[in-house]
């Protein structure tokens, strides 16, 4: 009885996070709507789920139906992410995978606003950098101590050509952090309903395959041959790879960073402090890069015998 009030409420749960897609609240809550579907899929058999789901989807499409098409889009990687969990895989797996197809849906919705609905992206971020430069020359104009500074159209240029630079890190990122928050919450859930779910390894342990080098390099041919090329093909694989790559070397730099405090026996705190570090200045990834390529952590290792 206990196990079936406790999937009931987790059905509660997931309506009034759809539900609270219709406020202001939608900021902070898409951030948790993966949670309970993935809760219910793995605590429950596939006909149990529905039983839970469907009254949930139904209440939803009778408020407001567009309100089926987030649903859908979060269950998705849910079903997914639950069925690595019931596996009993490693919870790294679930990870990679829940962000892998949080990943592709992005872009799937990226490509049916581009070519359904007339959507251009790169001219949205333009026109957004246009108005934060008007925004800053109104700034510069209206300031005594700044006399003579002028935001040029140059600028306003490298500004939007930065911007749209930055859009797969920024998928890529936004779908790795709804992976993480997902799991974290996930996991000790399902273990309240008694489903076994692995831990994550450290984040000492992290250490990712050494062939990365090599497709890096791989990713870096694929550059130079897009400022060169005008196939649109390469120059989609040199704007994906490169970016999906780094992301891959900041994983390995924090997982450095959380061993060499460890190692030294610092509070886990400045691991933290210094992985946000890593995430925000992100050149720093050339750690991960110099830990893949060179046996950093035995080096470590032994300097401490």
């Amino acid at each position: 009885m206990k196990f079936r009030l406790a999937t009931v409420a987790w059905s509660v749960i997931y309506l009034l996070l759809l539900l609270s897609l219709l406020t202001p609240l939608r900021i902070f809550t898409v951030f948790l709507l993966i949670v309970p579907g993935v809760v219910l899929f793995s605590s429950l058999p596939f006909k149990g789920f529905l039983i839970h789901v469907i009254p949930v989807l139904l209440i939803i499409a009778l408020q407001d139906v567009y309100l089926l098409l987030p649903a859908i889009y979060f269950l998705i990687p849910a079903l997914l992410m639950g069925r690595v969990y019931k596996k009993g895989a490693p919870a790294f797996q679930a990870l990679m995978t829940g962000a892998g197809v949080i990943l592709a849906e992005l872009l799937v919705v990226l490509l049916i606003a581009t070519y359904a609905l007339g959507f251009d992206l790169s001219q949205y971020l333009r026109d957004q950098a246009a108005i934060s430069a008007n925004l800053v020359q109104q700034i510069l104009n209206g300031n005594p101590m700044l006399p003579g500074m002028n935001w040029t159209a140059e600028d306003t240029q490298r500004l939007g050509t930065m911007m749209i630079g930055k859009v797969p890190y920024v998928l890529i990122l936004t779908s790795f952090l709804l992976a993480v928050i997902t799991h974290a919450l996930a996991r000790p859930a399902l273990s309240s309903l008694d489903v076994p779910v692995r831990k994550m390894k450290p984040a000492r342990e992290w250490r990712l395959p050494r062939a990365l080098i090599w497709y890096y390099l791989l990713a870096i041919v694929f550059e130079w041959m897009a400022m060169s090329s005008d196939s649109s093909w390469v120059q989609a694989v040199s704007v994906s790879m490169l970016p999906l790559i780094h992301a891959c070397f900041i994983i390995q730099t924090i997982g450095f960073i959380y061993f060499w405090t460890h190692s030294r026996k610092m509070s886990p705190v400045i691991a933290l402090l210094l992985s946000l570090v890593v995430l925000v200045f992100q050149p720093l990834r050339i750690i991960g890069i110099i830990d893949l390529a060179f046996p950093l952590r035995e080096a470590i290792t032994r300097s401490k015998k």
